[in-house]
């Protein structure tokens, strides 16, 4: 026995759909403003490349170098890389994505490339 239209049960609307983005964070400044997120993963990361890359080159330099001073060598060299690192990566932080390296391609023709030869 099928069931009238009026008597039917009223069907529940579409769940809305979810919004990938973040929310902002508990202040209501957007992540992508906000200063002290961004110096707060700069921190971290320098902290934690700087470390770890001097004890790279700490255990580089006790397994490659007798004497002391190419030992120190290796650790300064280490956290120099250390040190690298990380301004690059808080630069990106803090200006945006990196930068998208193409060639550049000329689209005007020039006069060489149209073959005309005296």
């Amino acid at each position: 026995m099928a069931e009238s239209p009026e008597n039917a049960a009223p069907t529940p609307p579409p769940p809305a759909p979810l919004v990938s983005s973040s929310p902002p964070p508990k202040s209501g400044i957007p992540p992508r403003y906000d200063l002290d997120a961004k110096w707060d993963a700069c921190l971290d990361l320098s902290i934690r490349r700087v470390a770890y890359s001097s004890l790279a080159g700490a255990f580089a330099g006790l397994l490659l170098f007798r004497s002391p001073t190419t030992r120190w060598a290796s650790v300064a060299l280490g956290a120099g890389v250390g040190i690298g690192a990380a301004y690059t990566e808080c630069s990106y932080l803090f200006n945006g994505a990196p930068p998208k390296w193409s060639p550049k391609v000329s689209t005007v023709p020039s006069a060489h490339s149209e073959g005309e030869d005296k």
